[in-house]
């Protein structure tokens, strides 16, 4: 007799698009009309890939974060990042950065030097990832990972290959120390695949390569800029590469994001870059970067100054 085939994706959110930060364009899945949150995941935004040419690259000027951790993740191009605590970091292609904004930090994410002057190809990721009330309170802190301290595991059939950003992954597990329990995964396949994720997470699949993917006991279709959300029902996630290559002599590489955590089970309020527990936080949170609590860095006029430089030259050149 024939086993039961499991349905674990519930939905699929196509992203919409929006302009964030100092007036960059990003796909964003979550939070979206149908998902407000997907605890403890507060927020997915896809960042390109776009091409900028020289002294086009905008960014995300100073801006306060309370309550919760962002976690930038970039494929091409840079960021160069500044703080409130006098951290400073370049990410280069295949640097994660893990920021607990905890009790409060003032930050700025601009394109590096060179692609602001050269131009080039930006394409990147952040997430937003709740934390719990006992530790919405503590002190900031950074997890900037190079690249060659990311591990990646590959197949026996050496059809996938999944960088294993946080979590695990068989035998492969990640370097960068979570809050609560996450699996934040890259994973590339041009065959089959089956994840195991642990018992009581519930998992996010998004798709943001042009390549289809299977996704699911059930093999529901996941295209390019399409958010899975998945009940994994404590049974392993079957992934499968569906497009042939041009010249038929195989699959063509899917690449996805794979999102899950343990839900905290907490109610939250949120107000743009503050995400705490009840209203009356949210305001101290306002009232605290208006009388100066969150710091400041210097330098500010002038990163605004290139912002809006960099817009001006997008407009003349009919790209906004």
């Amino acid at each position: 007799m024939a086993s039961k085939i499991l349905k674990q994706v519930s939905r699929v959110i196509t992203a919409h698009r929006q302009r964030e930060g100092g007036g960059f364009m990003v796909r964003r899945p979550l939070p979206s009309g149908s998902l407000d949150y997907a605890d403890p995941f507060l927020m997915l935004d896809h960042l390109g890939p776009v091409h900028y040419e020289p002294g086009e690259a905008v960014g995300a000027p100073d801006h306060p974060h309370r309550g919760f951790e962002t976690v930038t993740y970039v494929l091409e191009g840079g960021f160069e990042h500044h703080d409130s605590h006098g951290n400073h970091g370049v990410l280069s292609p295949g640097y994660v950065q893990w920021m607990t904004a905890g009790s409060g930090v003032i930050h700025s994410e601009m394109p590096t030097e060179e692609l602001l002057k050269k131009g080039g190809n930006f394409h990147g990721f952040q997430i937003w990832v709740n934390l719990p009330a006992k530790d919405k309170m503590i002190r900031p802190r950074y997890q900037d990972v190079p690249p060659e301290n990311i591990p990646w595991f590959e197949s026996t059939d050496k059809q996938t290959k999944i960088k294993v950003i946080a979590g695990e992954v068989e035998d492969v597990k990640a370097n960068i120390d979570t809050h609560t329990p996450i699996y934040f995964l890259d994973l590339r396949t041009t065959g089959k695949y089956s994840l195991n994720i642990p018992e009581g997470m519930d998992a996010m699949v998004y798709n943001y390569h042009p390549a289809t993917i299977l996704v699911g006991q059930e093999k529901t279709k996941v295209e390019e800029s399409q958010l899975a959300v998945l009940k994994t029902q404590g049974q392993p996630v079957e992934f499968e590469a569906t497009e042939e290559t041009a010249d038929g002599s195989g699959k063509k590489e899917a690449r996805v994001l794979v999102l899950a955590g343990t839900p905290i089970g907490e109610k939250i309020a949120r107000y743009g870059p503050f995400v705490m527990n009840t209203e009356d936080e949210l305001r101290q949170a306002m009232v605290d970067v208006r009388s100066g609590k969150f710091g400041e860095i210097s330098g500010s006029f002038e990163r605004m100054r290139k912002t809006d430089e960099a817009n001006a030259r997008r407009r003349q050149a009919g790209k906004e």
